[in-house]
């Protein structure tokens, strides 16, 4: 049986956010939330920042972000990738 494309695998890796307005996560597959708050990040192809508000703990969020902004309130996040 064949594998799964990439678009449709889970995620192969992750590591620990640090949040900053500078660090480069690379791309994202998906966050984990672990601790409730505000998320402000920036996705793949938008430079301005979006922040999801009000994110419960324990959410995976299937999105694409290159940023996890400092002004982020969440906490233990980790990338998905």
């Amino acid at each position: 049986m064949p594998l799964p494309s990439n678009e449709t695998r889970g995620a192969s890796g992750g590591a620990a956010v640090t949040k900053s307005d500078t660090t480069d996560l690379g791309v994202t597959r998906a966050l984990w939330v672990g601790g409730a708050g505000n998320l402000a990040v920036q996705f793949v192809d938008v430079a301005t920042t979006v922040t999801l508000t009000g994110v419960p703990a324990g959410t995976l969020l299937p999105i694409q972000v290159t940023k996890v902004m400092a002004a982020t309130t969440a906490t233990s996040i980790v990338a998905l990738y």
